[in-house]
């Protein structure tokens, strides 16, 4: 087996501790998760026609067991919509169930976090402002008396945001095209399940998406993560590894669909990007995505993005950057190894955004469909907004909220052109 894979599954078994079950053929492992909780869930699974084998799958599972479906919900729509939130978190309250089965990508399992919160802290909808950031889910546990949220269980059936072994929840209002953050140890899944063969009925879009919002885990992780922090060998080499397996196999899994093994390397790496923002959270990229959900899916929107913030950071990252040019030298006509400082930082850059053609996506801003002069000014708002002063703070080059204007909007503006001299450096 490829050491990478050995790896990163030791990587990944080391940090879930049975908590997390992960490979091929799986799937039968959510009934077991289920029955530590009991016998009457919430079941949320599409209902789209897509889904009609998974979703008889997992019913068989259940019946198996004798486990009891008492209600049952559609999953969200893209992003996490606050209206399914709010739909969901009525029906948990509704139904009381003993555990919460959630089956679908990120923005289900996302949604059903967030309905989670509100059902089992809130008597309504009315007050999902105040969790918005980080920690704030534990303090009105604490505060309320309440031990726990209700158990959930999350059924990976996507590789991408890892939101099925993290402690993140995006959630968008549809009437500003702004997404929101969740960030809370208490909205973790109490069990996760993701059986990589699920993916093989991934269309080529999101599978190309999923990967890059894993891979933007990793390498906003690493970028942001201190050095002289106490764990960084181990974050190192977890966003290394998720990084390089995405990079040497994503061409081949997109000519190669049905390839279970290269499923399998594509959903272990998006795996350690979600273990790597519970190591360090994300920053510039996912930042700006936020801004930008009414024009692009957030993989498209993190890939473009983080060329430009790895040059912003460059001059506080060259020994990163070092690490980084094995894996992109073929994507560069410059020996990456000889070069030193912003120059290297621009050249890895320049591989990445060559990386990002040849996976078909865009490199820069105005090439996308949609895309205004008012979406970079919302970018720069939304990274004034203390509910995401978090990703301002993960920044290897930090910032406050009153510089996010000064060193942001240039970093923005040369996304839009693709023009690197466009970036101010903080001194």
């Amino acid at each position: 087996m490829d050491e990478k894979i050995l790896k990163a599954e030791k990587l990944l078994k080391d940090y879930t501790k049975g908590k997390y079950v992960f490979g091929i053929g799986c799937l039968d492992s959510t009934g077991d998760f289920v029955l530590e909780f009991g016998r009457n869930i919430l079941l949320i699974i599409s209902q789209n026609e897509w889904a009609k084998d998974l979703r008889e799958r997992i019913e068989n599972i259940l019946n198996d067991r004798k486990i009891n479906i008492i209600a049952r919900s559609g999953t969200s729509g893209e992003n996490s919509p606050r209206e399914d939130v709010f739909a969901l978190a009525d029906l948990i309250r509704d139904s009381e169930p003993e555990c919460i089965l959630c089956v679908g990508g990120g923005s289900a399992i996302d949604t059903a976090k967030a309905a989670n919160i509100l059902a089992s802290l809130e008597k309504d909808n009315s007050e999902i402002e105040k969790y918005f950031g980080a920690g704030n889910v534990g303090r009105e546990l604490e505060e309320k008396k309440v031990k726990n949220l209700y158990p959930l269980i999350a059924v990976e059936v996507a590789s991408g945001s890892g939101s099925h072994i993290s402690r993140y929840s995006n959630v968008t209002d549809m009437s500003t095209n702004q997404k929101k953050l969740i960030i809370d140890d208490a909205i973790i899944p109490a069990r996760a399940v993701f059986d990589y063969s699920v993916t093989k009925s991934m269309p080529e879009d999101l599978t190309k998406d999923g990967a890059f919002d894993g891979f933007s885990h990793c390498l906003e992780a690493y970028y942001g993560y201190d050095e002289k922090g106490r764990d960084f060998r181990l974050a190192e080499e977890v966003c290394l590894t998720g990084i390089s397996l995405i990079v040497e196999n994503l061409p081949y899994l997109i000519n190669n669909p049905d390839d279970i093994e290269l499923r399998k390397k594509i959903g272990i790496a998006t795996d350690l990007g979600g273990y790597a923002i519970m190591l360090q959270g994300t920053n510039g990229a996912h930042l700006n995505s936020y801004s930008f959900v009414d024009i692009l899916s957030h993989g498209r929107a993190c890939a473009i993005m983080n060329p430009y913030y790895t040059v912003f950071f460059s001059p506080s990252i060259e020994n990163k950057l070092k690490k980084l040019a094995p894996i992109y030298q073929e994507y560069s006509a410059k020996d990456l190894g000889s070069l030193r400082g912003k120059e290297l930082g621009i050249e890895i850059a320049r591989a990445m955004t060559e990386f990002s053609k040849k996976i078909g996506f865009p490199v820069v801003l105005s090439e996308v469909k949609g895309f205004k002069r008012n979406h970079i000014d919302k970018a720069v708002e939304a990274a004034k907004n203390p509910q995401l002063e978090s990703k301002l703070k993960n920044m290897p080059v930090p910032l406050t909220s009153e510089e996010a204007g000064l060193y942001i909007e240039p970093v923005l503006e040369a996304a839009r052109t693709g023009m690197f001299e466009k970036i101010k450096f903080k001194q």
